[in-house]
C-alpha cells in the first residue's frame, strides 16, 4: 500500500480578496502576487518530493489556475483532474461584491461579524459554513476520500470555507474551533492518512 496522501491548497490572492469584497461564486482571477502564490506553493511540493495521482478543484476560476500553476511547477500538467461546484467557496449572497467596509456600514458592523464568523447563519441569499459543511462534505467522503484511502495520492486546491470543511473532518474540529482556523492563500497543508482515514501527520508549508 502506497502512502495516503491528501495535499489542500488555499487559492492565491484574487483580485477581490485584494480589493477586500465578498467574493464566494464570483468568479474574479488571480492577482500578479496570487499567481506567485500558486508557482511558489508548486514549488514548495515539488522540493518534499511529492507527485499526485489525481487531483480535484471548484468551480471557479482561482481556485482552477492556482491548480494548473502548481502542477506546471511539479511537472505534471496533464495530471487527471476533478471540477465540482461542491469545493465552490461560501456563497455570500447578497453580499458578494461588496466591499466590506461598505457592508459594514449597510447593515452594522455587529451584524456583518455574524454572517462572516458564525457557523449557521447565511447572509441574506447565502450560505453559512454550515450550508458550505453540508455540501462539501459529503462529496469529500464520497469522492475524495476513497481514492486516498486506496493510495492515491491527492491535491486538492479550493477555498477557504470549502477546506474548512474537509479540516473540520479531517481534524475532528468543533464548529467554534473550525470557525477560528484561518487558512493562508497559497499554502499547501499536507495530510497523511491511517486506514481508518484518521490523520497520521500533517504538515503545513507555510513560510
Amino acid at each position: 500500500m502506497s502512502e495516503r496522501l491528501l495535499v489542500l491548497v488555499r487559492h492565491g490572492q484574487s483580485d477581490w480578496n485584494l480589493k477586500n469584497l465578498f467574493t464566494g461564486w464570483k468568479d474574479p482571477d488571480l492577482t500578479e502576487q496570487g499567481i506567485a502564490e500558486a508557482r511558489e506553493a508548486g514549488r514548495k511540493l515539488k522540493a518534499q518530493g511529492l507527485t499526485f495521482d489525481v487531483a480535484f478543484t471548484s468551480d471557479l476560476t482561482r481556485a482552477q489556475h492556482t491548480l494548473k500553476l502548481m502542477l506546471a511547477e511539479i511537472g505534471q500538467t496533464g495530471l487527471p483532474t476533478t471540477k465540482d461546484l461542491a469545493l465552490n467557496e461560501r456563497d455570500y449572497g447578497d453580499l458578494s461584491g461588496l466591499n466590506k467596509d461598505d457592508a459594514r456600514k449597510k447593515w452594522g458592523e455587529d451584524q456583518v461579524l455574524i454572517w462572516r464568523r458564525s457557523y449557521d447563519v447565511p447572509p441574506p441569499g447565502g450560505e453559512s459554513l454550515k450550508d458550505t459543511l453540508a455540501r462539501a462534505l459529503p462529496y469529500y467522503v464520497q469522492e475524495i476520500l476513497p481514492g486516498v484511502l486506496r493510495g492515491q495520492r491527492t491535491l486538492v486546491a479550493a477555498h477557504g470555507n470549502s477546506l474548512r470543511a474537509l479540516i473540520m473532518v479531517l481534524e475532528k474540529l468543533t464548529p467554534e474551533q473550525i470557525l477560528k482556523r484561518e487558512l493562508a492563500t497559497g499554502v499547501p497543508v499536507i495530510y497523511r492518512l491511517n486506514a481508518d482515514s484518521t490523520v497520521a501527520t500533517k504538515v503545513d508549508l507555510a513560510a
